[in-house]
């Protein structure tokens, strides 16, 4: 496979970039975009049997089984962050290793356990996004693997893409494989 077909496979919407000049308009959308996430996923995958679950979305890469349970393990993340940010002054996360945590025993669990997961950590979410003032969105953590400082409207935008990322390797797998 040719380098720029995988890199499409690995980053089909793209690469995360985030401009720092953020407006509310910019956060609405991102906070609404997480909101939707869990419905759209759910609606990706309901029809998946369990053989094309274990389907990789790229060679070499996570199985559609293990993007879900991914997610839900990466939001639990997001939500933790944020608490820790908006309580604590410039606390310093602890990054894990997405990749071990997907070869877990907990990611053999039906993907409707991930799911539901997802539902109601969004509904904390999104509740707790929709409470912030901008001065809120300006706190910020540090994350020792990038070695820098991320604010919170920095960290919304992001798990706004990372959430519309891993729900298009599904819908690209399902697309390319004509299921």
């Amino acid at each position: 496979m040719i380098d720029t077909e995988l890199e499409a496979l690995r980053y089909p919407i793209g690469r995360f970039s985030y401009q720092t000049a953020s407006t509310r308009e910019d956060l609405d959308l991102a906070i609404k975009t997480i909101a939707l996430f869990p419905k759209k996923l759910a609606n990706a995958v309901e029809l998946l049997n369990d053989a094309q679950l274990s389907t990789e979305y790229r060679p070499s890469g996570w199985n559609l089984k293990q993007v879900v349970h991914h997610c839900a393990d990466s939001h639990l993340n997001a939500l933790t962050r944020f608490k820790l940010t908006l309580t604590e002054d410039k606390p310093i996360i602890k990054p894990y290793l997405e990749a071990e945590w997907a070869l877990l025993a907990d990611n053999e669990l039906p993907i409707s356990c991930s799911l539901a997961m997802l539902h109601s950590m969004h509904l904390k979410l999104v509740f707790l996004l929709e409470s912030m003032t901008w001065a809120d969105f300006e706190r910020s953590y540090f994350h020792p693997e990038k070695n820098s400082y991320l604010s919170l409207a920095e960290t919304t935008a992001l798990y706004a893409w990372h959430g519309e990322h891993h729900l298009a390797h599904i819908k690209n797998t399902i697309k390319r494989l004509a299921w």
